[in-house]
């Protein structure tokens, strides 16, 4: 089923002009379906705010299960934010006090820009942990991305993620290490996904402690591991959820930093993103971003519309499988009343009979 426009976010209408399905609030009222109620903390910058909403949006949306999805995005303090977009979140955006009072049947937690060397120096530390707390007391099972998987993980089990020699930065292959588990059922064994990252927790590590490491890539390492329930909690060390042009839009800012003198070297091209027409383009782009620095004239016109007709989504159906698979056993065994997480019967420890 659709997702359920219950409010007036912008998201709704900006992915219905793009084809997808929203219901409508009084259509889903004359229809006797259960409801899935989805919250999404939304950590990421202003700039991917809004951006953020309608990747994970468009995932939960297409979901096949017999439910009607109810998506409630709020945020928590510790981010600084631009006078644009907390008018935006103050708009449309529930507070966490909402969210504790009226409940959730899952929760999403995004990713998450950073300032400092680790997570608990973060202002965002304490408010993020307070949100997990809570969930996993009273939510079904929570999706933690990328950042988010790095800070809980940190905060679960006490391991702490690795700077890396380079940026994990591209589209890479992966392989399905668990065939049988629910998440990665009737799924692709080996699919692409995208990572953008400079730290990572390396598989070893997760599996010491008794973490279930699901899908793994020799090149990028753990995209996709749960808790040792098996269900509570599932960790997304990669970005299933980004665009099609999303890492193009990251290579731009990173060439516009390095003609601003913000880095020193001309950003290396994301890894298995652009084909050998779109290198050609930004060669010789390049050559002018070069040209332009040395002159002291303008930024040159980046050539987006010249390369996004080379780029290829090798990775949205498998995300989309996995995210079914997470809802559609969420259904199955939360309780009809969102402020309990389980049915009666489900064992909290072992959701799935694992």
């Amino acid at each position: 089923m659709p997702l359920v426009a219950h409010t007036n976010l912008p998201t709704f209408h900006r992915l219905q002009t793009e084809g997808e399905d929203i219901l409508s609030a009084n259509r889903a009222n004359h229809q006797d379906i259960r409801e899935l109620h989805i919250g999404l903390l939304n950590i990421m910058p202003d700039a991917a705010l809004e951006a953020t909403e309608r990747q994970f949006f468009r995932l939960v949306g297409a979901c096949n299960q017999i439910a009607q999805f109810h998506v409630h995005p709020f945020t928590i303090s510790g981010l600084e934010r631009s006078t644009q977009a907390q008018q935006h979140i103050n708009t449309y955006y529930d507070t966490f006090e909402q969210i504790q009072e009226e409940g959730l049947d899952a929760l999403i937690i995004s990713g998450a820009n950073v300032t400092h060397n680790h997570l608990q120096d973060e202002d965002f530390w304490t408010p993020l942990t307070e949100v997990f707390s809570w969930a996993k007391k009273n939510v079904t099972s929570i999706l933690c991305s990328c950042l988010a998987t790095h800070a809980l993980i940190q905060y679960c089990y006490n391991i702490e993620r690795t700077r890396l020699p380079h940026k994990r930065w591209g589209v890479f292959s992966h392989k399905v290490i668990d065939k049988f588990h629910p998440l990665t059922a009737e799924i692709n064994t080996r699919f692409d996904v995208p990572h953008s990252r400079f730290n990572e927790i390396f598989q070893d590590d997760i599996e010491e402690k008794g973490l279930k490491v699901l899908v793994s890539s020799q090149q990028a390492g753990v995209h996709l591991a749960v808790s040792k329930d098996g269900f509570r909690i599932v960790f997304f060390q990669g970005h299933p959820e980004y665009d099609d042009i999303s890492l193009l839009k990251e290579y731009k800012r990173e060439v516009f930093r390095y003609f601003n003198g913000e880095r020193d070297d001309y950003p290396p091209y994301p890894e298995s993103y652009f084909n050998t027409e779109a290198c050609v383009i930004l060669d010789d782009y390049q050559a002018l971003v070069e040209e332009a620095k040395l002159n002291h004239e303008d930024f040159p016109n980046f050539p987006e519309h010249q390369i996004i007709p080379d780029i290829d989504n090798t990775w949205r159906d498998s995300a989309k499988a996995v995210f079914n698979n997470w809802l559609g056993k969420v259904y199955q065994i939360t309780n009809q009343d969102r402020k309990i997480p389980f049915m009666d019967g489900i064992d909290p420890n072992n959701p799935l009979n694992l």
